[in-house]
């Protein structure tokens, strides 16, 4: 391998390892992000402002407040050591009366005179403080001599003790002459306004998000198959037009399955009449065991005609309303038990009213039923509401269905050798009939094994 190739090879390592690095830190960032559109939104508005905040706030402290308090301090320090001067070349004025004066009068400083050695143990420190950090260079860089400070024991005042060669001088000067004390007006004013400012996007966002929330409802609830009341366009432009195309596609999905209704419907008119008119034929025939068998030839017929159509209609037109989940399951195992001679028992937890398309949803729960019953000796049917499901689960002891083959029931006509998945009229659409009808109520139909030994059939759906 040339050393162009081992070059090559090399970038393309380390690019790759960049790019998985690159991968994993974005994961692990989108698990720390919020999922909703308001909550991003409120970081992308607030993690800017808190930044430049916090960028003004370094300014300013580092900038400003350090600057004037340096400058405050050494003026401070420069008038102590002033005061010093005078100290040691007006040494005539004896009680220090003079001095005590000017210091008052034009330095604003009280001045007094202390025993030598009477100079406190270093205290603690502040954890923060701006002001003993300058005093503390200052005192050492202008006047140099040993020295003591406290700028917290008094609120508004900070005591100064410098060791003299006779004397300890002591020193009371105002806070704010050494300090720049308006910083904290500057702060509340930032984080006052920022917190208004950030009230006001809130309540703005709120507003222009209602929109969204309304054409996702409205969406939900087309898909669960229930009619989205007193929506229409609102918002913003963009959020306008995604609602109006929501509306237009609504309309020409309610159009194709109300022209494919009526063209089945015109399809099963025709159909039953030219069965009617076979049924008449027979009957003028005579009895036969040519003409029983073509009887049931059109029995049959007429039973496969009705589950097609039904199974091609769906549910159209039947509006979704409160239905008690808990009435209709008794309803199943009464029917079961009447019908099947097979034994059922049902329970039902939770709140039992669900809004549903009920006759639609009762077919489907009867075709897994009479499905059961047909093939098993027991039944167990049991319900379960919670605050975002409904699920319905039928139980059996019967042969049950091969794992591999649990998806392909579902298709339409298709035909198992156990025909687990007939309906009463031997057409194979039972299954596909179910599983539509619960799709169209956002929801889908599973099987698996049973406890029973059985199939186990589940059907789940948005409450």
């Amino acid at each position: 391998m040339s050393t162009l190739d081992t070059g090559i090879t090399l970038i393309r390592s380390a690019a790759g390892r960049v790019s998985a690095a690159n991968n994993w830190m974005g994961n692990a960032f989108k698990g720390w992000m919020p999922t909703g559109l308001y909550a991003r939104t409120m970081l992308i508005m607030i993690v800017p402002m808190v930044v430049l905040q916090w960028v003004v706030a370094f300014v300013f402290f580092e900038r400003h407040w350090s600057n004037v308090t340096q400058h405050l301090s050494a003026s401070v320090v420069q008038d102590i050591a002033s005061l010093i001067d005078v100290y040691k070349g007006y040494p005539q004025d004896k009680d220090r009366a003079l001095l005590r004066r000017i210091a008052q009068q034009r330095l604003g400083l009280v001045v007094d005179f202390l025993p030598v050695g009477d100079m406190p143990a270093p205290g603690p420190k502040p954890f923060f403080s701006l002001l003993d950090q300058s005093l503390s260079v200052q005192l050492g860089r202008q006047i140099g001599r040993p020295f003591w400070i406290d700028t917290v024991g008094r609120s508004n005042q900070l005591e100064i003790r410098i060791q003299l060669d006779d004397a300890v001088m002591q020193i009371f000067a105002q806070r704010s002459a050494a300090y720049a004390s308006d910083s904290g007006v500057f702060l509340v004013w930032m984080f006052g306004t920022s917190s208004i400012l950030l009230i006001v996007a809130w309540l703005f966002l709120r507003n222009q998000i209602k929109p969204i929330l309304r054409l996702a409802d409205a969406a939900e609830s087309f898909g669960k198959g229930r009619e989205a009341t007193n929506f229409r366009p609102r918002g913003a432009r963009e959020v306008r037009r995604a609602a109006q195309a929501f509306l237009e596609m609504k309309g020409r999905v309610e159009r194709s399955i109300e022209q494919r209704t009526a063209m089945l419907a015109g399809v099963s008119h025709d159909l039953r009449t030219i069965l009617t008119r076979f049924k008449l034929e027979l009957a003028l025939i005579g009895d036969s065991p040519e003409v029983d068998g073509m009887r049931r030839d059109v029995d049959e017929m007429s039973g496969m005609l009705e589950d097609y159509l039904a199974f091609a209609r769906g549910d159209s037109g039947e509006q979704a309303q409160p239905t008690d989940m808990a009435l209709a399951l008794e309803e199943l195992r009464s029917d079961a038990e009447r019908n099947g001679h097979t034994a059922a028992t049902v329970s039902f937890n939770g709140l039992p009213v669900v809004t549903v398309k009920p006759a639609s949803f009762k077919r489907c729960l009867a075709n897994l039923v009479s499905n059961a019953a047909r093939h098993a000796g027991a039944i167990s049917i049991t319900g379960q509401r919670d605050h975002r499901y409904l699920t319905i689960t039928v139980d059996d002891d019967g042969p049950g269905i091969p794992a591999g083959m649990r998806e392909e029931v579902f298709k339409p006509f298709l035909r198992l050798d156990d025909a687990r998945n007939q309906d009463e009229g031997g057409t194979g659409l039972g299954l596909a009939i179910a599983r539509d009808i619960a799709r169209s109520h956002g929801g889908d139909i599973t099987l698996g094994d049973s406890p029973m030994g059985g199939l186990r059939a589940t059907v789940r759906i948005p409450v």
